[in-house]
């Protein structure tokens, strides 16, 4: 290589030094080659392309030279296997010759046609030739002679508008921008076209010719400037240049409407999910759970035998009186107002609601789940119901309202009931007999038979005697008062305050497995703007809101061995329905017993 010129040129990024560089190519002479040895290449008996190496090539070559400059023949041609290795250097030193045709076999026309996007100038960057396409976009390309850079931006390399500084970066890709005051009419508003290609110099005519083409990515680009995908030659790249990002566009804007209809379909599940609770809600508040899970799995829910349950009626005093001379409306408000706080002593013993008919309330204890507890649990809910009821005033007085309970223990039937309003309910002599109990029971009073009496006995609870009397349908029976539960507090029965941990009293969590009513797990809501304002606490049972009571045979809770909480059973009848001073409404006891209505209980202590 011989440098032939060196200059120095200031440029937009300061100095830059450009280097031309001549590079001569020798070729070898394939034939007359003399075998003198060890002259050639094939004597050296490398006779592979990939064992020559730069000192066997020199040699030949310094051999050639010197018989033809001394005017010896160069020998016979040998064999084909000895002349292999030198026409494998031939290659490499490029022995290969291109052929070209005598004329050239396209005229004007035909190549601006078909080359839409070149442009021919000459060293005074005259324009001598352009395609048909660039001419229409820039119609006084067609005035022949112009300057080049009277029509376009040159935008890269950032050079100057000459042919010297071309030729130094003729080997980069030069991008042309058309200038608004050139292009034609129907361009005005449209972004200007680009123009990207090479720049290829013709020594015989001494002229640049730029073989280009439009630089777009999208069909969108084209568009906005007026071209259409056959202005663009099917040769030329661009074309799949622009349909290969298109369709990266469209997998790109599919993948966007996915994941905005993957955001809408998880919303849409969201919503179906509280759906499906509430619809879960209604359900399990018309029927017990494992009853509704299987009537919804479609499977036939049998008729079960109980051998022994305990069952609870209660109904308002004087209820037929009120309703005489109330409005209805208030009669409603009164009802539920009532009946909203008996639902969530449901969930806090753990009892099944059977039915509400009137002023009549019928709960049970010991289905669908069987459990060892059911009379207890029963007898903490009457507790429970006489304390609450005292909140409910009567829409004609304005006087707390007093309510009678019944309860009785035995056997029962029970199963689903209809199709169209399939109701769980129950069938025996042992409903009639808790209906009788409730019928024949005293205001304010909680009265027991003697099969209930003897469930409770020992067990804690209070009971005074009544003696016998004659009950509809049954004849002469032994009945009992209950008055109250010396082991309980009134915040346990009532499912509030603190709940206690298991180092207490066992107490860690509700147990999901025992649950028999919808308050347990689904929070009953009542809200005042759907329907009527009920009174005193909202139809609302969150799971913060209610304390589940401990009882033994709950499977997730155990009795600890710590201290026990000392009785207390205290209710006021002042504004103030929580208030914890012993406070009686009909009068006094000794020994630190207080009467609540007529339930019996304890003072209360303070806790630990």
């Amino acid at each position: 290589m011989h440098i032939i010129d060196q200059t120095y040129e200031n440029e937009r990024n300061g100095k830059k030094e450009h280097v031309v560089f001549s590079i001569l190519q020798k070729k070898i002479e394939q034939k007359n080659l003399d075998e003198g040895p060890p002259m050639f290449v094939a004597q050296t008996r490398k006779h592979s392309e990939p064992l020559l190496n730069k000192e066997d090539v020199e040699q030949v070559m310094k051999n050639l030279e010197n018989m033809k400059e001394q005017g010896k023949p160069l020998g016979k041609r040998r064999s084909l296997a000895q002349i292999k290795p030198l026409a494998a250097i031939s290659n490499l030193y490029g022995g290969f010759t291109p052929s070209y045709p005598n004329k050239f076999w396209m005229n004007q026309k035909v190549f601006c046609d078909n080359f839409p996007y070149h442009i021919v100038f000459d060293k005074d960057m005259k324009v001598k030739q352009s395609g048909i396409h660039i001419q229409r976009i820039v119609p006084r390309l067609r005035n022949f002679d112009a300057k080049l850079n009277v029509f376009f931006n040159l935008i890269h390399p950032q050079i100057n508008w000459s042919l010297e500084s071309m030729s130094k970066f003729i080997n980069q890709l030069f991008i042309l921008e058309t200038k608004k005051s050139m292009v034609a009419p129907e361009w005005e508003g449209r972004p200007m076209l680009q123009l990207r290609g090479q720049m290829v110099w013709m020594e015989e005519f001494e002229c640049m010719v730029y073989l280009c083409s439009p630089r777009l990515a999208s069909l969108k680009e084209m568009e906005d400037r007026g071209l259409h995908l056959s202005d663009i030659p099917l040769h030329d790249v661009t074309r799949d240049l622009i349909l290969f990002n298109q369709q990266r566009l469209a997998e790109m804007e599919l993948g966007k409407q996915l994941e905005i209809k993957k955001e809408e379909l998880r919303k849409t599940m969201e919503q179906l999910e509280a759906e499906k609770k509430r619809t879960d809600m209604l359900l399990h508040s018309m029927l017990p759970r494992q009853v509704a899970d299987q009537l919804r799995d479609g499977k036939r829910v049998e008729a079960g035998e109980y051998a022994q349950v305990t069952i609870l009626f209660s109904d308002i005093v004087s209820f037929t009186s009120i309703c005489s001379q109330s409005k209805p409306i208030d009669i409603v408000n009164m009802l539920n107002s009532l009946y909203v706080k008996f639902d969530k002593l449901t969930s806090v013993h753990d009892v099944y609601k059977v039915e509400t008919i009137g002023d009549a309330y019928m709960v049970v204890g010991g289905l669908p789940v069987p459990v060892k507890t059911h009379a207890e649990r029963i007898a903490n809910m009457a507790l429970g119901m006489m304390i609450t009821s005292v909140e409910v005033s009567s829409p004609v007085t304005g006087d707390p309202i007093g309510i009678r309970v019944g309860i009785h223990c035995g056997p029962a039937l029970a199963g689903v009931v209809g199709e169209k309003m399939p109701r769980y309910c129950l069938f025996g002599d042992s409903v009639n007999t808790a209906s009788r109990m409730e019928s024949h029971g005293m205001a304010g009073k909680i009265h027991l038979s003697s099969d209930a009496f003897s469930l409770l006995d020992g067990k804690g609870f209070h009971i005074v005697e009544r003696g016998d009397i004659i009950v509809k349908g049954k004849g002469s029976m032994t009945t009992y008062f209950l008055e109250g539960n010396e082991n309980a507090t009134e915040d346990e029965i009532l499912g509030r305050g603190i709940q206690r941990t298991s180092r207490d009293s066992g107490i860690t969590d509700s147990d999901d497995s025992r649950r028999s009513t919808p308050e347990k797990s689904d929070m009953m809501k009542y809200s005042p703007t759907r329907s009527m304002n009920a009174g005193g606490d909202n139809y609302t049972h969150d799971k913060d809101d209610i304390i589940p009571m401990y009882y033994p045979d709950n499977e997730n809770l155990r009795q600890g061995e710590g201290d026990r909480v000392k009785p207390v059973f205290s209710r006021s009848t002042t504004s103030d329905s929580r208030s914890t001073t012993p406070v009686s409404s009909v009068a006094s006891g000794t020994g630190g017993q207080v009467v609540i209505g007529n339930v019996k209980a304890k003072k209360r202590a303070g806790r630990k």
